[in-house]
């Protein structure tokens, strides 16, 4: 294992700078023997959920054994038992029990999440490319919805497809209501700060009872 203060969804690739003996171990062993290794989430002071990885390319190998490396993420996992260091190896172990990964979702459900990253993206205005529903799932952009760790971390634990983008939808309507409430408060600002005819009242249609 290869705990981090880092988050990757399956299918992510991740690439990660190896400059530690322990870990420089670890990916010498999973080119030699085509192992997989899990990357666990260090967060509040626990390792409980993390991302089985593999190793797809050693990128970079500098004089000092260092190693640029890429790496494509697959199977979330909860960790059973952590081990800091195995026996007869310098990195840490441990025993895992994946997640199943339950597709429980259709293409409206896409769609309207779709819909609102859209209408999110607009609102900041950051240029948005049209994805396809059909390869639009809760792991994709999943890092560029403004979620924070902790979300992401939440995230991470549901298996449930539905699940996972009923979460996100949540996100998503919170985020765009706040934004929207933040650019009407921005353009009563400035219109406040504009000058104006304003149509002087007509003291005779008044009358004090």
């Amino acid at each position: 294992m290869f705990p981090l203060q880092s988050i990757f969804f399956p299918g992510e690739t991740v690439p990660l700078h190896i400059f530690e003996d322990r870990y420089k171990q670890l990916i010498r062993d999973c080119r030699d023997e085509a192992i997989t290794f899990g990357i666990p989430v260090y967060i509040h002071d626990s390792i409980l959920f993390g991302t089985e990885v593999q190793l797809v390319e050693i990128v970079n190998t500098y004089e000092n054994g260092e190693m640029d490396v890429t790496c494509v993420a697959r199977q979330v996992f909860k960790v059973i038992e952590f081990e800091n260091q195995m026996q007869d190896k310098l990195y840490a172990g441990g025993e895992v029990e994946f997640l199943e990964n339950v597709h429980d979702v259709d293409v409206v459900d896409k769609k309207e999440i779709l819909g609102l990253i859209e209408a999110l993206y607009n609102l900041m205005s950051v240029p948005f490319t049209p994805i396809s529903a059909d390869k639009f799932h809760s792991h994709v952009l999943v890092h560029k919805m403004g979620l924070s760790f902790d979300q992401e971390y939440e995230l991470l634990q549901i298996a449930k497809e539905s699940e996972r983008l009923a979460y996100i939808k949540n996100h998503l309507v919170t985020t765009i209501a706040v934004l929207e409430e933040v650019n009407r408060t921005k353009q009563t600002i400035k219109l406040n700060g504009d000058f104006k005819n304003f149509d002087p009242l007509d003291f005779e249609d008044f009358s004090i009872k």
